[in-house]
């Protein structure tokens, strides 16, 4: 018996042909006689380096907008694509006349914070640290910086924590740091701090800390709706393995956390509490969903009620599929492969699609197809979106002047932005059914994310996977490896 699980990071200019060329601006992929580890720059350390270089990229590309688009006229902060919805809530939702979120009323179109409520706590603690003297504006650009300069913790936080899920592909968080989407909307919203807890419950997982994973993930939930989906896979692929137990914690975990942080604003202060949910339901058909091209193109309009049931309907038919997928796939899907599945289907199907929800799916993206052409076919889509949106609302704001894109040209964006999402969703599927073209599977590894899931056998499964597999997926390079219903448990049988 041999193991196949080394402790020598892949190397991704061995496997990744557009990693190989683009290594060729640093002096070309790495030798076959190349000594790895002799240096303090390691792989983590590299990714959250580049993370911060690239955060602070995406703060200069912001610079015009910081300068003066905001501040001045409606369009210019779309015709220089910058636009952020922080330095505006920052009036907008009281935070400069010291309001205290979710308790006071506020005046103009919104009566109460409309953010979840560890998200309304991060904006809150933003607005401390920026200073009450000098003129709104000064204030404005002061409170982004400070949100920027907590985001950025986030961000690296979200890079290293996918760098380090996967043991032996810590290279595989340059796709987070390097995606044009994160450079781009990283300090548009608040995303990011979702997004960074539920990075990291990935990893509490993938270490077998599976009431670690709960916590995290029920932070995150409170910092974002979207986290919580992540436990329907998870349901799925404990069921198929049947780790009950695991799941039962991790469960109890995410509802703990989350009711710990809601449970005083709940009580204290109902109303407040309760206008992201409400406004959530009531919010009519909005930017970048498939539901505002049918109303525009149309011209029907949907009752918000209606819509409301209809992407819910459409996203349970997805989730059913995603199940059977699951437990009939010939082997099990890997847990990052069917956490980008599931909240994908919810950004297709749902009714509003902020430029900044793209963040939701770069790591996941990252663990569940770490392949560079894939994912930049992705991001050359969601670019395209990013600029699409910024040039309508030029258009739409700009008067007679008529500056920016029709309607006609958004609705090609948002097609791109769509059909980018539905491209990486069809090779993730394509990897699940052929897990020979899973690159990592290839080194003999199963679900390096899985935590207690990876190496373990299956109790349960659906269709031929039933039925004892007579081997594993094919490797391109090294040995064989057998997992399944009929193999050892924690160990590879090399042929």
């Amino acid at each position: 018996m041999t193991s196949v699980h080394e402790d020598r990071p892949v190397p991704p200019t061995r496997q990744d042909e557009v990693a190989a060329a683009g290594s060729e601006l640093i002096g070309g992929p790495i030798g076959r006689w190349a000594r790895l580890g002799g240096s303090r720059l390691t792989p983590v350390r590299v990714v959250a380096l580049v993370t911060i270089g690239m955060f602070a990229l995406g703060m200069v590309q912001k610079l015009p907008c910081y300068n003066w688009a905001w501040f001045q006229g409606a369009s210019s902060q779309y015709t220089h694509a910058c636009y952020s919805d922080i330095p505006h809530l920052f009036v907008g939702r009281g935070f400069a006349e010291n309001l205290l979120p979710y308790f006071d009323r506020l005046t103009g179109d919104m009566n109460f914070l409309e953010y979840p409520v560890l998200t309304g706590l991060f904006m809150e603690v933003a607005s401390w640290l920026t200073p009450t003297g000098g003129t709104i504006q000064y204030r404005e650009q002061i409170y982004w910086l400070v949100n920027c300069g907590m985001l950025m913790i986030c961000a690296v936080v979200m890079a290293v924590s996918v760098a380090r899920t996967h043991r032996r592909r810590p290279w595989d968080g340059l796709l987070v740091a390097l995606a044009p989407a994160f450079v781009l909307t990283a300090t548009i919203n608040w995303d990011l701090l979702a997004i960074a807890l539920a990075a990291a419950g990935m990893l509490m997982w993938s270490r077998g800390r599976a009431l670690a994973f709960g916590i995290l993930i029920g932070l995150a939930t409170a910092a974002k709706l979207y986290p919580v989906l992540l436990l329907g896979p998870l349901f799925l692929l404990c069921w198929r393995a049947g780790k009950w137990r695991e799941f039962g914690a991790a469960a109890l975990g995410t509802a703990g956390a989350w009711l710990l942080v809601n449970l005083p604003v709940m009580l204290l202060a109902p109303e407040g509490w309760k206008k992201f949910y409400t406004f959530s339901q009531e919010r009519q058909v909005d930017f970048g969903s498939f539901w505002l091209i049918i109303t525009q193109r149309t011209g029907h309009s949907f009752q918000v009620e209606n819509v409301n049931t209809y992407a819910t309907l459409l996203m349970l038919l997805l989730c059913a599929g995603i199940g059977w997928l699951t437990l009939a796939a010939p082997r099990r899907p890997r847990f990052a492969q069917l956490a980008f599945l599931v909240v994908a289907a919810f950004i297709l199907t749902n009714k509003v699609y902020s430029p900044q929800y793209v963040l939701w799916l770069v790591p996941l993206a990252a663990l569940a197809l770490p392949r560079w052409r894939h994912l930049l076919v992705w991001q050359a889509c969601e670019v395209m979106y990013y600029l699409g949106i910024w040039q309508y609302l030029a258009f739409t704001t700009s008067g007679d002047k008529r500056q920016g894109l029709p309607t006609d040209g958004y609705h090609l964006a948002i097609a791109l932005h769509l059909l980018g999402t539905l491209y990486l969703c069809a090779v993730i599927v394509r990897d699940i059914l052929m897990p020979e073209r899973d690159v990592v599977r290839r080194d003999g590894s199963d679900d390096p994310s899985g935590g207690v899931l990876d190496r373990t056998r299956d109790v349960f499964a659906l269709g031929a996977a039933a039925r004892p597999p007579r081997h594993a997926a094919q490797q391109v390079q090294g040995p064989r490896v057998q997992w399944g219903t009929h193999q050892q448990r924690g160990s590879a049988a090399l042929d």
